[in-house]
């Protein structure tokens, strides 16, 4: 997690090669969403994904908003290429048993992430503007 130029908050993924941002949308009330793709060396594309949030909206809006930025983001990013020597017949056997999709601490850890610095934002915009 660090500060972009704009004094905005970027948290990156490296395991899953996203980042997600969050800035000020240049209204009052309102924060400014971006997700995008982290490159083979390192550095991070343009945002493929963006949208704005109320900054009233509770986590449950903004962590919804948060994984469809991801999801936008993982869809429209092309397939990462096979290792080279892997054939199809070599690859693992799906786990059984296992049914839907269940998020990982990493995946935790980032939502906390990005809940605590909304809730941050939000408390300072509140301080500041009543003074």
């Amino acid at each position: 997690m660090y500060r972009d130029r704009a004094g905005g908050v970027v948290i990156r993924a490296e395991h899953v090669q996203r980042w997600i941002s969050l800035a000020s949308s240049g209204r009052r009330d309102e924060i400014l969403l971006r997700a995008g793709r982290i490159l083979d060396g390192g550095t991070t594309a343009p945002a493929r994904a963006e949208t704005v949030v109320p900054l009233g909206a509770g986590t449950g809006e903004l962590a919804t908003a948060c994984r469809r930025l991801l999801a936008e983001t993982a869809a429209a990013a092309p397939p990462a290429p096979a290792a080279p020597g892997r054939t199809e017949r070599s690859e693992k056997p799906k786990r059984p048993g296992r049914k839907g999709k269940r998020m990982s601490l990493a995946s935790w850890t980032v939502l906390a992430c990005v809940v605590g610095v909304v809730a941050l934002y939000a408390y300072s915009a509140a301080t500041t503007g009543a003074g």
